[in-house]
């Protein structure tokens, strides 16, 4: 008799309930591949534009650092009232395609201008500005876009997927950066995120149009971006997610400041070092994304705890006596960090209409980025003025607050009420949950 074969390991994981189970679609493989390469290549220009700024342009200047990051993401705010429409108005993936080729652009002229020896900062702060317009764009559309490609069924499989792509690119992008710019500068940064870009829009291109799961194009009143911000009003659970996409993306997410300022200034190292640790913070990252795979997203506990460990852990890097000590920590900070924004952001996808996806996604971004136009300089200021710790530490404040602030709205949304009970025998933490039996949680001394 002979034994039927078993599957391979690779047919096991993409299959529908493997940890790669949307690798199984076709057209999901394409945009997997094109992502990929697109994130790679952002990852190692944001190391290399930190650098050409930090230590080329200025003199180590976290100020000048903050203003381009701010520049970056302002356009987010000045197109919100339209950007978000756009992805729900128009075809995402024409959207997309014209985003990379405008952000490719901007990667070759910051290469060319580099080349011709004419690069000043002004010039970086204008390149940056042209990118979050694209960016502004490209965001809303792209996160809405998944789920065209892998249907609702697919949907928390492939943002985790999404996710462990952009983290992986992050724990790859800036090592390669740092060692091309010990070999030959930062020019050839900026070259290979031009290609990177340009993989992207081939796999766009290459996309099945009867593969394809489009959401129904908006017209007229109901493609208004009122409309989007109407139905939020009346989803306090979407507004919770997004409050915490906010917290920890908008106030937290500091990285490219904090770590730049502390790897040069506060511990003396230099490019190699510094993109060392964007690899370290990416493989926590990246175990974040793997394991949000395999189980098929957080819950609300998780990500909440993710906020509270993200500021347990930055606290003790603001304070590490030496580079390896804050170098190591880069890895439970990346884990903290994603497990927060995969599990908010996967939450907010599979719990909004998709005729609405688009414009929530939208107010999404804007609170993940919209604040870096004033955040960013003050992170900056604080690094210039107080110190480099201080840059850590702002995060350390913003999100520690956030996470108490956003945990109490959800106890008294839910009528949960915690009273410790000391009166007799061993303390006990008394869980008042609506209507549910009151529950005792005994409290070792």
């Amino acid at each position: 008799m002979v034994e039927p074969l078993r599957p391979s390991l690779l047919t096991r994981l993409t299959a529908d309930t493997g940890v790669l189970s949307s690798l199984g679609l076709p057209n999901y493989r394409k945009y997997f591949i094109g992502v990929t390469a697109s994130n790679i290549g952002t990852w190692m220009a944001r190391t290399g534009q930190s650098w050409l700024v930090l230590m080329v342009l200025t003199d180590q200047s976290a100020t000048a650092l903050g203003y381009v990051n701010a520049l970056m993401f302002l356009p987010t705010l000045l197109t919100m009232p339209f950007a978000g429409t756009f992805a729900d108005r128009f075809p995402k993936r024409r959207i997309l395609l014209i985003s990379q080729v405008v952000m490719g652009m901007d990667a070759v002229m910051l290469a060319g201008l580099q080349l011709s020896g004419h690069i000043e900062l002004w010039h970086v702060y204008l390149i940056a500005f042209i990118d979050g317009t694209a960016g502004s764009f490209d965001n809303p559309a792209r996160a809405a876009f998944v789920s065209e490609v892998v249907g609702n069924k697919h949907l928390p499989n492939a943002i985790s997927l999404n996710s462990a792509s952009w983290n992986s690119a992050r724990l790859f992008g800036p090592g390669i950066a740092g060692l091309l710019i010990l070999a030959f500068g930062t020019w050839p940064v900026f070259i290979v995120d031009a290609v990177s870009f340009a993989t992207m829009a081939i796999a766009l291109i290459s996309l099945k149009r009867e593969l394809l799961h489009p959401a129904p194009i908006q017209t007229g009143k109901n493609a208004r971006l009122v409309e989007g911000l109407r139905y939020l009003k009346h989803r306090p659970d979407l507004l919770v997610l997004i409050a915490i996409g906010g917290a920890v993306g908008g106030l937290g997410f500091n990285f490219t400041i904090s770590n730049a300022v502390m790897a040069t200034q506060h511990f003396g190292r230099g490019a190699g070092e510094y993109g060392v640790l964007g690899t370290l913070m990416g493989l926590g990252a990246l175990m974040a994304a793997i394991i949000s795979a395999k189980t098929g997203g957080f819950r609300m506990r998780f990500i909440l705890g993710g906020m509270a460990t993200y500021t347990l852990f930055s606290l003790l890097a603001a304070y590490s006596p030496h580079f390896s000590w804050f170098a190591a920590l880069q890895v439970p900070i990346g884990l903290s960090v994603i497990v927060s924004l995969l599990g908010a952001n996967s939450l907010l996808q599979t719990s909004t209409l998709p005729e609405m996806r688009g414009r929530v996604m939208m107010v999404w971004s804007v609170m993940m980025t919209g604040v870096t136009p004033v955040v960013s300089p003050a992170v900056g200021w604080l690094g210039d003025h107080l110190g480099p710790r201080s840059t850590v530490l702002f995060g350390v404040v913003a999100v520690g607050l956030s996470a108490l602030l956003i945990t109490w709205v959800i106890m008294r949304h839910h009528h949960i009420k915690l009273r410790l009970i000391t009166g007799d025998g061993m303390p006990r933490l008394r869980v008042h949950y609506g209507d549910a039996p009151t529950l005792d949680i005994n409290v070792r001394r």
